[in-house]
């Protein structure tokens, strides 16, 4: 539940960084989740719960990338999800992660230290894969949002292909994030790739995105129905986000310049 909502939020303040570059650098995590209990990126489950359920079924083998201190997998739990697997680059991350999961009761949960970037799973061993704001951490020094850098391209492209790798057959990725379809659409839509592309929006003022895109559905239709979205209204206003989220404001502001 978002700290707003719930004054009795076990999530410790943590202070801002000056810019979003600074999420690039390991240390920076291991400092944060040494002394932060728990934090929400771009809004908590209550928010996209019915998006989740509409994909997702309870027997279905769950991989979570980028998991840090959320309560994602918790809260997939609570709802018969208990084939999940989260992994997190932060070793430190990962250790709280299994002390907090074990303290709950919720044995079942796999926590391990792994790179998104070279996942270490066998190929097609996964139903579902779910990011919600690791993929945008790639994003923050691309540059311009329409031509990103080649170094964010290779970065993207490798975390899409060992997505797509470890997804079995009609298996779905679920990608929440700011990332507007004009700028995911070059990656998504990349040749090597066979999944179709659905999204959705959610969120009060600002939208969030929530992509779902399904392995071995791709179809001619999916590049003339990205062609056709209408894009929402975007406020700028960082008081109308969540916590830390407006950093990530700036690709939102390039985009309208």
């Amino acid at each position: 539940m978002d700290t707003a909502q719930n004054p009795d939020s076990d999530h410790k303040k943590t202070d801002l960084p000056s810019s979003a570059s600074v999420y690039l650098d390991p240390n920076y995590w291991n400092q944060r989740f040494s002394n932060e209990e728990h934090y929400e990126w771009f809004k908590d489950y209550s928010h996209f719960r019915h998006l989740m359920q509409s994909h997702i079924k309870p027997n279905s083998s769950v991989l979570e990338l980028g998991c840090g201190n959320s309560q994602l997998c918790e809260e997939l739990y609570k709802d018969g999800i208990t084939d999940i697997t989260c992994i997190d680059l932060s070793s430190v991350a990962v250790e709280r992660m299994k002390e907090r999961l074990l303290s709950k009761g919720y044995e079942e949960i796999k926590v391990l230290e792994a790179d998104m970037l070279d996942l270490p799973f066998s190929n097609e061993c996964f139903d579902v894969v779910i990011e919600k704001g690791t993929m945008d951490v790639l994003f923050v020094d691309s540059g311009d949002p329409w031509n990103p850098q080649p170094a964010t391209i290779s970065k993207v492209m490798a975390m899409l292909e060992g997505v797509h790798k470890v997804l079995k057959p009609n298996g779905i990725f679920i990608s929440i994030t700011f990332g507007q379809p004009h700028f995911r659409k070059p990656f998504f839509h990349n040749a090597k790739f066979t999944w179709s592309i659905e999204w959705s929006t959610f969120g009060d003022g600002f939208h969030y995105f929530f992509y779902i895109l399904r392995k071995g559905r791709r179809s001619s239709d999916d590049e003339d129905s990205i062609e056709k979205i209408q894009m929402p209204s975007i406020s700028l206003y960082h008081e109308e986000l969540e916590g830390e989220d407006y950093i990530f404001r700036t690709n939102i502001e390039e985009l309208n310049s």
